[in-house]
């Protein structure tokens, strides 16, 4: 079976949809309607450029340039998540933080799928190890920035709390702990809720893309599962990895809580 061809006037017509929401915003006084316009304009020209370059870069077949695409698109997620919390570290410390985390999250569950369950040839096959990245990083960045931006805004909150626990000798890690957790529970919740509503509230994108495609059913459902088993490990690492590093930038080696760290 052949994928249906979307034609420009396919696309055209689903998007009266989006000048539907624009026209309910000026109806309704939302003062959306600029925000709404202005994304579905971002992500139809941003979505057709990566078209088009993932497009020269399967055509190149050379691993160097897969590489740097994946790099390119970690960059750019790892730019985000130190960019999203209100409040943020002084100097390059966000960045590098959340650079840590995206790559690594990214490499370990990336390599796992191309090595083990995937097995493409060869092994960096960008049609592959890009479209897998750029999921993964995806879900990398809902829950980095969302375990970055509670760490910081609750111990913000909580300065006076965390250093009376310090006053009275108290451990930084022993009173920072509850914050942390809940700052790695929260960059899970996308994810947990997203495997919960699978197949029963939503049928997920990929999923649904590879039906349309012509893909058997059962086997859609297969790379589902795989793919969710894939986002769950990235979420937890990627939470896991920035949420640590949060905390360890927030002290010092006589266990004293920096805020003047943060801006």
């Amino acid at each position: 079976m052949n994928p249906i061809q979307l034609s420009p006037s396919d696309l055209a017509i689903a998007a009266s949809l989006v000048a539907f929401d624009a026209l309910l915003s000026v109806g309704l006084r939302l003062q959306l309607h600029r925000q709404i316009l202005w994304a579905a304009g971002r992500m139809v020209v941003q979505l057709v450029a990566v078209g088009y370059l993932m497009r020269l870069v399967f055509a190149m077949h050379h691993p160097a340039a897969t590489l740097a695409l994946v790099v390119l698109m970690a960059a750019v997620a790892a730019r985000e998540i130190a960019a999203r919390p209100e409040k943020r570290f002084k100097g390059f410390s966000g960045l590098t933080l959340s650079a840590g985390g995206v790559a690594i999250a990214t490499a370990v569950t990336v390599g796992l799928a191309l090595l083990t369950a995937i097995r493409p040839h060869p092994w960096y096959d960008p049609r592959y190890a890009i479209s897998l990245a750029g999921i993964i990083l995806g879900a990398v960045l809902n829950a980095g920035s969302l375990a970055l931006d509670s760490i910081l805004g609750r111990v913000q909150r909580e300065r006076s709390s965390i250093e009376a626990q310090l006053a009275l000798g108290v451990s930084f890690h022993q009173a920072i702990a509850p914050l942390l957790r809940d700052s790695i529970r929260r960059g899970l919740l996308p994810i947990i809720n997203q495997m919960s509503a699978a197949g029963v509230i939503t049928l997920p994108g990929i999923m649904t893309g590879q039906i349309l495609a012509g893909l058997d059913p059962v086997e859609a459902v297969k790379y589902q599962i795989l793919l969710m088993f894939l986002l769950a490990g990235a979420s937890g690492l990627a939470a896991l990895l920035i949420a640590y590093g949060a905390v360890r930038r927030l002290t010092d080696p006589r266990q004293r809580l920096r805020l003047d760290r943060l801006r």
